[in-house]
């Protein structure tokens, strides 16, 4: 058999050099000639080339053969790919061994008269061969009307031209039917010509031999096979009926057409008629003597051979089951000695035999039912239907429910799983072990001849069993499936299909195999594959070691065996003495035979009792077929005696007169010729017996669901790799790609047994479909473990522990080591890279996810940041443990081409474009501030947002934290960050972002404080024209009340409602956006503090005197002095392999050095901000800060800003007192960190503290406190009224609030000394700018171009 070449990958380049080194090494200095390679081809392949041969080189280098040789050998081509596959698909295929290459034509040689059985045995198996493709053509048969097109009414002109075309087409598929009915006539007319040669009472000639039987036995079930499709395909009498009325439409023009409708009348009979073929050769048998007698013989044959277990391999086996009820209907059928059959063959013994097995594989999707047949054949073989006992045997939808349960045991694979598994792991342990010695015995010289003999039949033993072990698994695979097809599923019970309506082949294969039955079946398929491949593997190593012992086994029993037998017991029995004679003559190697000159002489002429053992040298010389098929026919003769009717069966001792040790003795050796063919055929056995193509077919059930194809989810072996990926289980996933050895074996029977394109290419394009669905499935499987370990490992451990059961957050360990390094899975001869289609999907997924987590976050508000940081570190996680065994690309290339951020030149991506239209549209007009914990919440009476987004349930799990389990985990922890914002998600905004687009969010906002500073400016002026010219200090001497009084005759801004209210949300939006920065500045802060103390050691920072840092050397950093030292020492040693290496290291350390020192004196992005205000507020002072008239401090000013924020206040706190959940959520503490901003860069922070309105009405309040305390004899007035405490309570917080903003502006821009910071080109900050406490000086700052 030839076999596809393996494909190996090695760098041929460091091969190349790698032999060309050795070979100089290795080059004799002596002269030697040179062969050109075009000369090369006069020497023979298979001779010695001349001692003196060598090879020309590119460089004219002679390098002996030899040589070349042995340094070729001391290379590895091996990859580390392992076997997750069977055997290769066979490019071609020749006949075996089992049936003579000569067609027995050497028999004749050994004079036996065995002439007419031989010519028979050809005649029959050309009859069987030529029957098999009558059957293919049949099940591949599929209807030709449905393809038929249908004329609309505006055509039924052209219906006569329809129609001849359709005879056309139709006639050519009807000839094929004809030529099955032509066949079958001819092949029941000369099988039943072959048995009644062997029936007749007088002994013509020799026969039949066991050969024979098998040939007539494969007839017969071919005959059968045919029959039943004849019956069971629908399309063929539909098809037929439209050819006979297309014929009778065109026939009509015709001339002479009799003879074409008498013909046309004999194809219906025999299509309509079901068993016509079983008839026609029931027919044919009793046309003129009866068969009776080879047909018991045939009986007995199949009994007894079923019951020893007789057939090697399943197929015979299925033969004789099949058969077997047809005999005995044929047999039965006599109208004279119809019961002589029972009185060789119990009917006991038949009914244990179809009780067995009541479900019989035929075809791939069709089976047989023995009781069926029986009970439909007595219909019309009357004799036969007085055989109750075998009538009443119960069909397979018939069983009762009692017995199906045993049925069930018996036929599902899963019920022996647990046996098969130990018989597989058994056999491979003792295989192996087997094939170590017969290395041992290779490459050892002068061994042991006995141990030798004993490894080597060691090792025939491990085949026989090898064998016996493949024939039994796929023997259940087949009647597992039969059994299925028979018992389809009644009920099924699925959500998601609860209203469909199934197919047929669906109820007998989608919904009738459990997931316990599909894993074992799975299991099965790879324990078949695994052991076909392994044994298939060593085939040159044991070939000679199974012929040497066949060798053995036979000359063994020629030689001695029969020697013994004709000095003991046949020797005063000419007649069987001459039998024996006979089978030492054809069989005997006397030229391996050392101990006698005259072996024939001596055993016939011996007449001592004395047992003398022949010693023979073992050779690796076969027996051929014809000869065992001649050691089979004289066994049978030296036991039978040529009487068929003898009773008791073949080895049965009835009056043979053979005593029972050499009866037993010629049984052994009888079955062990049986082994022996298909021993010497050792690729066409195994290939015979991994076959699992027949798992792919479903003919029968197309034609009957009347569809073009099903859908895959239908298909086995597609449902087998789909349980392998949805599992889970580490075992069963590296054998994921076994099922694909089905299709392999689907394919290979589409074209060389079934010969069909058509069936080739639906295989074809299902396995296309296949492995895109495999390599999809693979990669999210492979993807969900990883991004599950990942997020397990990056869980809140305090998460974890709080949980009462925190182990369901343990992923489970999945191995995928061996299908990373599959870069050679062969698929109907094509060898597909599977690890670089895994890289390209896995790749693609990740960009998936990407884009995924960005959807999600866009689809929200900004307080998700912190729940994307999580997810990207995860997937971030998950990159790295992939890229172990993977090569994929960059993650953080794949991110910035998520974020479309690939430009050298930009500063934008997708997630901070996100968060500054998150700040502008929601954030900073629908948060508030609370200044207390740091935090933005949203705010209840502000615009709400409408979420969009994305439930997590309805996406793919594993594009958020994995499996449910981990993304309800992550889900619960963000949904702790979901409700406000403050340092985390600042935390998550600076790692997410990076320094690169952060310098662009933060413009964004400053620019954003600028536009609302001149949107506030006609507000405010609004409100101060509404102020009174001059406004005085509040008096004491009304109390509170009078000065609430004296406040609101003063804000007369009732009128002025809507513009208040915009003016807070202006300020609240200002303060937002100031306290964002300061928590971005906290942040950057801490980052830096760190990565300080991570530099500081190799920058040679230290504290100085003043404690600002210094640094403890001058130009250098003990960072770049200790690399420069090793450079510069490297370099002075002359022996330094690459100093040059060192060179480029030390520059590297001074250009990282430089890097670091710069980033050492971090600016802050607050005091940036508030400089940028600063200047912004600058060019609006005029308008908000009067210049004092005479110098001084003008107490009765109204127009200052602090005035209008001022009267703000006091009617905010009011309202707020009233109802204090009415402004207080729609505003927060934002407004009074933009107002006191405002205030402390105008400079107008003092003027407020003194004259504002909130202070001075907690003064008068205190003041008026104090008296009453003073007159506590005196009532309480009117003046201090009980309903003032929350006000004033309010104001207190008010002031508290504004006193904490000062503070923080004082620490971080004091006034005497306006310290800002710019932001170069580059993005890197300019720290500690100086200027002057000038207005001017503050129009220097970098300002966004004009666009």
């Amino acid at each position: 058999m030839q076999r596809p070449l393996l494909r190996r990958e090695t760098s041929s380049a460091a091969s190349h050099f790698r032999l060309k080194d050795h070979l100089l090494k290795r080059k004799k200095r002596k002269k030697h000639w040179t062969v050109c390679p075009a000369k090369f081809h006069h020497f023979s392949l298979h001779s010695q080339p001349p001692p003196d041969l060598y090879l020309c080189g590119s460089e004219a280098m002679a390098i002996p053969v030899e040589e070349a040789i042995a340094a070729l050998s001391t290379f590895s081509l091996e990859d580390e790919q392992s076997d997750v596959q069977g055997l290769s698909v066979l490019l071609s295929s020749q006949r075996s061994a089992t049936i003579s290459p000569i067609e027995y034509a050497d028999v004749a040689a050994y004079r036996l008269s065995l002439g007419e059985d031989t010519k028979a045995i050809n005649q029959l198996n050309t009859l069987v061969q030529e029957g098999k493709e009558m059957a293919s053509l049949l099940y591949t048969y599929r209807s030709c009307v449905k393809a038929l097109p249908q004329l609309p009414d505006s055509m039924k002109n052209s219906q006569a031209d329809l129609y001849l075309e359709t005879y056309q087409v139709l006639d050519l598929e009807m000839s094929r039917l004809r030529e099955i009915q032509r066949w079958q006539a001819s092949a029941a007319s000369k099988l039943a010509a072959d048995m009644q040669r062997f029936s007749r009472p007088e002994r013509l000639v020799n026969g039949p031999t066991i050969t024979h039987f098998w040939s007539m036995l494969k007839l017969l079930d071919v005959l059968l096979q045919l029959d039943h499709l004849k019956n069971a395909k629908a399309s063929i009498p539909n098809d037929f009926s439209w050819y006979k009325r297309t014929f009778t439409q065109v026939s009509s023009q015709w001339q002479d057409t009799d003879s074409m409708r008498e013909e046309l009348d004999d194809l219906q009979i025999f299509l309509s008629t079901r068993w016509a073929i079983l008839l026609n050769l029931h027919a044919e048998m009793f046309r003129t003597n009866t068969v009776e007698d080879i047909l018991q013989v045939l009986i007995v044959f199949c009994v007894e051979s079923l019951e020893l277990d007789f057939a090697l391999l399943f197929p015979e086996r299925h033969t004789l089951l099949r058969v077997l009820p047809v005999l005995v209907v044929l047999a039965t059928s006599s109208e004279k000695e119809s019961e002589s059959l029972y009185r060789r063959v119990k009917i006991t013994r038949l009914l244990s035999i179809f009780k067995n097995d009541p479900v019989i594989p035929a075809f791939p999707d069709l089976h047989l039912s023995p009781a069926a047949m029986l009970k439909e054949l007595s219909a019309y073989f009357q004799n036969f239907s007085t055989q109750t006992r075998l009538l009443t045997l119960p069909a397979p939808h018939e069983i009762p429910p009692r017995e199906l349960q045993d049925y069930q045991r018996h036929y599902l694979i899963v019920n022996h799983i647990g046996s098969i598994r130990a018989d597989h792991d058994d056999f491979c342990i003792r295989f192996a072990s087997a094939m170590n010695q017969m290395i041992i015995l290779k490459s050892s010289d002068g061994t042991d001849a006995d141990w030798s003999r004993e490894v080597k039949g060691n090792m025939y033993d491990m085949a026989v069993e090898g064998f016996q072990l493949l024939s039994r698994w796929t023997g259940r695979v087949w009647e597992q499936c039969a059994w299925k097809f028979s018992r389809p599923c009644k009920e099924i019970f699925d959500a998601n299909h609860a209203a469909t309506t199934f197919f047929d082949y669906e109820k007998v294969v989608r919904w009738n195999y459990t997931t316990e039955e599909r894993r074992a079946l799975l299991e099965l398929v790879s324990y078949i594959k695994s052991i076909g491949l392994m044994m298939q593997r060593c085939d040159t190593l044991v070939a000679e070691a199974l012929w040497e012992t066949i060798h053995v086994e036979v000359q063994d029993f020629v030689q001695d065996k029969l020697d013994t037998m004709l000095r003991t017991s046949f020797r005063k029995k000419k007649d069987l003495s001459r039998i024996l004679s006979d089978m030492r003559t054809l069989s005997a190697d006397w030229m391996a035979n050392t101990s006698k000159s005259a072996p024939e002489m001596n055993s016939m002429n011996q007449d001592s009792d004395e047992t003398r053992q022949n010693t023979f040298f073992p050779r690796p010389v076969a027996p051929t077929a014809a000869q065992i098929h001649c050691l089979q026919f004289l066994i049978c003769e030296l036991v039978s005696g040529g009487n068929l009717r003898k009773p008791g069966g073949l080895f049965g001792n009835s009056g043979s007169g053979i005593s029972v040790e050499d009866l037993k003795q010629l049984e052994t050796f009888f079955y062990k010729l049986s082994f022996f063919l298909h021993i010497l055929d050792y690729t066409a056995t195994i290939g015979t017996l991994t076959d699992l193509g027949f798992l792919w077919f479903r003919e029968f059930y197309l034609e009957s669901s009347r569809v073009i194809q099903f859908p895959i989810e239908c298909s086995l072996p597609w449902m087998l790799v789909d349980h392998a990926i949805e599992s889970q289980e580490a075992g069963l996933l590296e054998s994921v790609l076994m099922p694909f050895d089905i299709y392999n074996d689907s394919a290979q029977n589409a074209l060389t047994v079934l010969k069909q394109r058509f069936l080739y290419d639906e295989i074809e394009a299902e396995v296309d479909l296949s492995f895109d669905l495999l390599v999809q499935k693979l990669n999210e499987t492979i993807f969900t473990y990883y991004k599950s370990c990942a997020a397990s490992e990056l869980l809140d451990k305090s998460f974890v522990s709080s949980t009462e059961d925190g182990d369901k957050y343990n992923v489970k360990p999945l191995r995928f080591d061996v299908i990373f390094k599959l870069r050679r899975v062969k698929v109907l001869g094509r060898t597909i890279d599977l690890r670089r289609l895994i890289t390209q999907r896995m790749n693609k997924l990740f960009r998936e996810n990407m884009d995924f987590l960005l959807d999600y976050f866009e689809s929200g508000d900004l307080c998700g940041i912190v729940e994307l940081k999580t997810q990207l570190e995860v997937l971030e996680l998950t990159h790295q443990l992939i890229s172990k065994y993977l090569e994929l690309d960059s993650y953080y290339l794949m991110l910035h081409e998520m974020q479309e951020n690939l430009s050298l030149v930009s500063y934008s991506s997708r997630i901070s474009t996100q968060i500054c239209n998150e700040m502008q549209n929601d954030f900073l007009p629908n948060f508030i501030l609370c200044n207390t914990t740091q935090r933005f919440v949203r705010s209840l009476r502000g615009t709400q947002q409408s979420s969009q987004r994305t439930d997590i349930s309805s996406v793919k799990p594993y594009f958020y934290s994995g499996s449910n389990e981990l993304n309800l985990a992550y889900q619960s922890i963000a949904g702790l960050y979901r409700d406000f914002f403050g340092i985390p998600h600042m935390i998550a905004i600076v790692k997410v972002l990076g320094s690169r687009s952060l310098p662009g969010l933060l413009r964004a906002l400053l620019d954003h404080i600028s536009t609302k500073i001149t949107t506030m400016v006609p507000k405010v002026a609004g409100l101060q024209e509404a102020l009174p010219k001059v406004i005085g200090l509040l008096p004491f001497d009304g109390g509170i009340t009078g000065c609430g009084k004296f406040i609101n005759e003063i804000l007369t801004w009732e009128e002025k409602s809507e513009l208040r209210t915009e003016l807070l949300h202006d300020l609240k939006e200002v303060g937002n956006s100031l306290y964002w920065i300061s928590l971005l500045d906290i942040v950057l802060r801490e980052m830096d503090t760190e990565q300080f103390m991570q530099t500081a050691p190799y920058l040679g920072a230290v504290p100085g005197s003043d404690g600002q840092v210094k640094m403890a050397y001058t130009g250098h950093t003990p960072f770049t002095i200790l690399i420069s030292s090793a450079a510069n020492a490297v370099v002075s040693n002359q022996t330094a392999p690459n100093p040059s290496s060192f060179l480029v290291m030390s520059k590297q350390a001074e250009a990282a050095s430089l890097l670091y020192k710069s980033n050492i004196n971090s600016g802050s992005v607050l005091e940036y901000a508030l400089a940028f205000t600063s200047a912004a507020l600058d060019k609006h002072y005029n308008k908000w800060s009067a210049a004092p008239k005479t110098g001084f401090v003008d107490i009765t000013t109204s127009k200052d800003f602090y005035r209008v924020f001022s009267g703000l206040q006091f009617i905010y706190l009011e309202e707020t007192a009233i109802d204090p959940s009415r402004k207080y959520e729609a505003l927060g503490d934002s407004v009074a960190w933009a107002s006191c901003t405002i205030m402390y860069l105008l400079g107008q922070q003092q003027h407020f503290e003194l004259f504002d309105f909130s202070y001075q009405y907690l003064n008068v309040a205190e003041v008026e406190n104090v008296s009453l305390s003073l007159y506590s004899d005196r009532p309480k007035g009117s003046n201090f009224s009980q309903g003032y405490e929350r006000l004033l309570e309010a104001m207190r917080k008010a002031r508290r609030l504004n006193n904490y903003v000062f503070s923080i502006l004082r620490a971080r821009c004091p006034l005497e000394d306006k310290v800002a910071c710019a932001i170069k080109q580059s993005g890197a900050p300019l720290h500690r700018v100086k200027f002057a406490n000038t207005v001017s000086a503050f129009e220097t700052l970098p300002q966004r171009a004009a666009t």
